[in-house]
């Protein structure tokens, strides 16, 4: 049995966006295993195996089957002991709940205001009309009315990163001398980004834009493996 890895994609099924399979992409990768990449929509993921799952990642590796992309993580850390660490002891877990934390609060917001509308644009009809409901709840206007914060969202993003800039002065990566799961948090925020939309979110120059075009190259230069959004949605 082989070990599968589910992903959200838009219509174009080879364009997978979904931060937290990121996350698991690089992960499984860290840990020399092979697994296929098998796309899902929106309107699929009730069909993931057992049917339980509401949200991607899910992982099926050879018959043991996982949700959330933390618990992925641990799980996959524990079952390939053997293999190369993706937290180097109890304290990097700790750091990753932490960058965890610090992702879904300071990053995710100005993204999702650039990146929603166009999200929209590559899915699917019936992917469409679930999206717009569901994202139009949860941010509670519309995905027009959120893509016309985009400027004021991206414009406080540089000073959200003031801590990152401030790690990556005394380090090459979250996880000291080589990349850990913590890199691969945060690389799957900005990989969404760059999938997604054509508005920039990084800098040259800045060291968050240097160490995300590392990240980029890590496992192959398998993060380079979806193009980036190439035209802007209209405002």
């Amino acid at each position: 049995m082989q070990t599968i890895l589910y992903s959200l994609t838009g219509a174009d099924t080879r364009r997978h966006y979904s931060p937290h399979v990121w996350k698991i992409i690089l992960a499984l990768l860290h840990k020399g295993l092979e697994f296929e990449l098998r796309a899902v929509s929106f309107d699929g993921i009730a069909g993931i195996e057992d049917g339980s799952f509401r949200s991607v990642p899910v992982l099926n590796d050879r018959g043991h089957i996982e949700g959330d992309s933390f618990a992925i993580a641990l799980y996959l850390e524990q079952r390939y002991a053997d293999r190369p660490s993706l937290f180097g002891g109890a304290g990097g877990i700790a750091m990753a709940r932490f960058l965890e934390a610090f992702s879904k609060e300071m990053l995710h917001p100005p993204i999702s205001a650039a990146a929603m509308l166009d999200m929209h644009a590559m899915m699917s009809p019936a992917d469409q009309a679930y999206f717009r409901a569901a994202r139009e709840k949860r941010f509670g206007k519309t995905l027009e009315a959120l893509f016309e914060t985009r400027h004021a969202a991206l414009a406080d993003l540089p000073a959200r990163l003031a801590p990152l800039r401030a790690v990556l002065a005394l380090q090459p990566w979250f996880g000291g001398e080589r990349p850990l799961f913590a890199d691969y948090i945060l690389f799957g925020v900005f990989q969404w980004a760059r999938v997604c939309t054509p508005e920039p979110v990084l800098s040259p120059g800045d060291p968050v834009h240097d160490w995300f075009e590392r990240c980029l190259d890590l496992h192959g230069a398998v993060g380079r493996s979806v193009p980036e959004a190439e035209a802007a949605t209209a405002a």
